[in-house]
């Protein structure tokens, strides 16, 4: 009765995510994790002198140097419509650094937000204020093309042999919400994929963003797809990439939510998302 009503809560999570997608049937499908009906306040930040966001150049496609050696990404282009929102293009700057310096640059006062990938923790939200969650990484099957499932998944997994990636959080939440499923355990991803391409396992289990980049891959080479979810499981997955200010500027933060949700809204964030994912993970 308890794994019952833990897949339930997970099946309503999925129906609720679901339904903020414009077509969710139909490929290729952009999250959108706005309430269209909640309307954010508008922040006066005629008196901010400066909104310096802090990067990295090592985590493509979200912030890298392109073949010019241009600062380039998925948070380059949000970090530059943020400050378009909020109209204050003139007082916008970007700068990467190395991960370890981020924490201190902002402590310093070298830059007012972090836009790199920094978790929102209960242990980090002791050291900042984060911004609402821009996207979030579902958790998703892949299976060849010609024996994808389709929802309702779970009766048609039965007895299916999947592959997870061994003490992941993924195996874990297989194993949870999934149990009548074999579970076969992979130490690394590239015997997984070569697993199930060469049909030893029927179906894969794991972060949905990494195995779409695998099916978009020349490795994948157009084998496989997903099938049933995405799922969204917060206490498995975490709740997805923020906005990182300084604990003492909630109000920064709050900002920044009213120009997420305005990019999100307009399109904005679908055309980006749709331009750096083009396999959508959800």
């Amino acid at each position: 009765m308890a794994f019952q009503w833990r897949f339930q809560v997970l099946a309503v999570a999925l129906i609720a995510a679901l339904a903020w997608i414009p077509g969710a049937r139909a490929d290729p499908q952009v999250p959108v994790l706005w309430d269209a009906k909640e309307r954010l306040p508008k922040p006066d930040l005629s008196a901010l002198p400066r909104l310096r966001f802090l990067t990295t150049t090592d985590f493509p496609p979200f912030n890298f140097l392109d073949g010019a050696g241009k600062l380039s990404g998925f948070h380059i282009d949000l970090a530059r419509a943020i400050c378009a929102e909020l109209g204050i293009v003139d007082k916008c700057q970007i700068q990467a650094l190395p991960w370890a310096e981020l924490q201190g640059a902002l402590e310093k006062g070298e830059g007012e937000a972090i836009i790199a990938g920094i978790a929102a923790t209960p242990q980090s939200r002791q050291t900042y204020a984060f911004s609402r969650a821009y996207l979030q990484f579902p958790a998703r099957f892949i299976m060849p093309k010609n024996k994808a499932l389709a929802e309702p998944i779970f009766d048609k997994l039965h007895g299916k042999r999947v592959g997870v990636i061994s003490g992941s959080a993924h195996e874990r939440m297989l194993r949870d919400y999934f149990s009548t499923v074999q579970v076969v355990p992979f130490d690394k991803p590239e015997a997984l994929y070569g697993d199930l391409k060469a049909g030893k396992i029927d179906a894969a289990f794991g972060d949905g963003m990494r195995f779409a980049f695998w099916l978009g891959g020349s490795d994948a080479a157009g084998c496989c797809r997903f099938a049933g979810g995405p799922y969204l499981a917060p206490e498995y997955l975490g709740t997805g990439m923020a906005i990182a200010t300084r604990a003492d500027n909630p109000a920064l933060a709050a900002a920044l939510d009213y120009a997420l949700q305005e990019i999100s809204m307009k399109g904005t964030f679908a055309e980006f998302y749709l331009r750096y994912f083009p396999v959508s993970f959800f």
